[in-house]
């Protein structure tokens, strides 16, 4: 029986076919890796992304929260002392836990027992008196009005008189309009009639003006101080019988502007001749005649002295560092306090100014930053803490009206403390990342450490103010004008605007009536020369109205 056998088949190319196999899978793999990879990559792009966005949202609602806060919340930035004991109780500073073994343990939120002495409680806010009828009236001229009943005025003689009943009320008597004739006679020496007749010169700010100073000033009060527009002016006046048109009501104020021009320029000397001002700005749209159409953007320098209570309004249509030049003399030398604008930084490190300017911050602008984070949790709340207990020992350096001698050692004992925790807590928060950059707490403490050396510079001069709240206070009036007259007319207006701004501020400063300060130097101004313009400064000027009234007062008293 024959067997037929089978020719086995070489592995040779059964290997290579399994190779081939194995390199095809591994080319596979290789792809499948590299679009792992690429997968891998484009997650961990929208992961970022994602993350991103996220911080985004979170930094859109926080500014959100504070636009709603700003609109439909409280204006004041006053805090509530339960909401702060809050944040006593639930923040724990960790590097008060790592100086507690060196030294005695004390709250990082609340000042230790000295320092508590140091610093008065919150006061409540007592409600003013209503003052009555009687005082209300007192002083006022006194107009007597009969009432007779009707029976006796139909028989005035069957009646008798026994005694009256007296009711006082307040009237108003609307201001009028009247012609001033002045009459200006002339002489002729009787025993020289051939040589020319004299007469009294005539003292107007212009010969064709016709408004007397009396008309000018309550012209310059309206629209300066009372913000109204000329164009209500004119109505009011047109009302009592005099149509004036605006265009001259606005003549009359560049003239008033023009003749106080020296004025002006006094006050200027006063403010800078301490070495201590703060400045500050406020802008303002006016109708730019290069632009038709289109208001420009000019701004009202505010420079005040905090030593004399003297404040200075300076127009110019730019924000730049140029502006400061032209406004602060070339020879001032000392501290100007301001807010973290970076044109006073230029300005001051420029190569004329270099080593005779020192800048100070203002802490009310750091502390307006942290108020408006306070929502974000409980660090801008701490500082908001820390910075109350600095308004504390202020407030009672000012109630015992401290010199600045004594207000630098206690600021030396009592605030520099305070600020250094501050300090310490701001470069932790900033070097653990805890908040982002762009929400309103990483904000508010990049502009802090930042302006950290000039926040501290009321630490090392008495006279020095921990803020410049007190030059907002003077720029608050020329906001309320803004909302009623909306822009000026022209560059110009903007000089006549500051310089009213100046005299009238000065005047609020002083305690006086600014319409009556305006009366008086409109008719003194023209026999003014420059040695003796220095007596009609608002604050010169009220210190010869007291002088006036004491001797008056003294020669009512004196036997006949």
């Amino acid at each position: 029986m024959a067997h037929h056998c089978t020719p086995m088949m070489s592995d040779t190319p059964r290997e290579s076919l399994l190779q081939q196999e194995v390199a095809t899978l591994r080319e596979i793999n290789q792809a499948l890796q590299a679009q792992i990879a690429v997968l891998m990559d484009a997650n961990n792009g929208l992961t970022v992304r994602i993350e991103q966005i996220t911080q985004h949202n979170v930094v859109l609602r926080l500014k959100v929260d504070a636009m709603a806060r700003k609109l439909f919340g409280r204006s004041s930035e006053k805090l509530d002392p339960a909401q702060l004991q809050m944040v006593f109780d639930a923040l724990q500073d960790p590097l008060q836990e790592l100086d507690a073994a060196k030294k005695p343990a004390a709250s990082d939120c609340v000042p230790d027992v000295s320092e508590a002495e140091a610093v008065p409680a919150p006061t409540s806010n007592v409600r003013k008196k209503k003052r009555t009828l009687a005082e209300l009236i007192a002083g006022l001229p006194v107009t007597e009005v009969l009432i007779d009943p009707e029976e006796v005025k139909a028989d005035p003689e069957a009646w008798s008189c026994i005694g009256a009943e007296e009711t006082k009320l307040i009237d108003y008597t609307p201001g009028r309009f009247a012609c001033q004739k002045l009459v200006r006679r002339k002489y002729v020496r009787k025993a020289a009639r051939h040589l020319p007749p004299v007469t009294a010169p005539l003292h107007t700010l212009q010969d064709r003006c016709i408004a007397t100073p009396r008309l000018l000033a309550h012209t310059a009060a309206s629209h300066f101080e009372l913000h109204l527009p000329y164009y209500r002016i004119a109505q009011m006046y047109a009302r009592l019988g005099m149509p004036i048109e605006r265009q001259t009501l606005g003549g009359w104020m560049g003239m008033a502007h023009e003749a106080s021009g020296l004025i002006i320029e006094q006050i200027k000397r006063d403010v800078f001749a301490d070495g201590y001002v703060q400045g500050d700005e406020t802008p303002v749209k006016y109708q730019d005649p290069d632009r038709m159409g289109v208001c420009g953007t000019g701004y009202l320098w505010v420079c005040y002295n905090p030593v004399r209570n003297i404040s200075l309004f300076v127009w110019r249509t730019s924000r730049a560092t140029a502006s400061l030049e032209s406004i602060v003399p070339r020879d001032f030398k000392g501290i100007i306090q301001c807010d973290g604008y970076q044109a006073y930084e230029t300005f001051a490190s420029s190569p004329a100014r270099a080593g005779r300017i020192e800048l100070a911050g203002c802490l009310a602008h750091m502390r307006r930053k942290f108020f408006e984070a306070q929502a974000e949790g409980a660090d801008p709340q701490w500082v908001l803490a820390q910075v109350q207990q600095l308004y504390q020992i202020e407030a009672r350096l000012r109630e015992a009206r401290a010199g600045p001698d004594e207000v630098l050692s206690t600021r030396q004992e009592h605030s520099a403390p305070i600020m250094e925790r501050i300090k310490v807590r701001l470069e932790e928060l900033q070097r653990s990342r805890k908040h982002l950059p762009q929400s309103l707490t990483g904000k508010a403490i990049s502009y802090a450490l930042n302006q950290w050396g000039k926040l501290c510079v009321f630490l090392s001069h008495g006279r020095v103010q921990v803020d410049n709240n007190l030059i907002e206070n003077a720029i608050r009036p020329s906001a309320i004008g803004k909302k009623n007259w909306l822009f000026m007319g022209d560059p110009t207006s903007g000089d006549r605007a500051a310089s009213f701004y100046t005299l009238i501020g000065n005047c609020h400063r002083q305690g006086i009536n600014a319409e009556a300060y305006l009366t008086d130097i409109f008719q003194r101004l023209p026999t003014e020369t420059n040695k003796t313009v220095h007596r009609l400064t608002p604050k010169a000027w009220a210190a010869e109205q007291a002088t006036l009234r004491q001797a008056l007062a003294q020669s009512a008293v004196l036997p006949m």
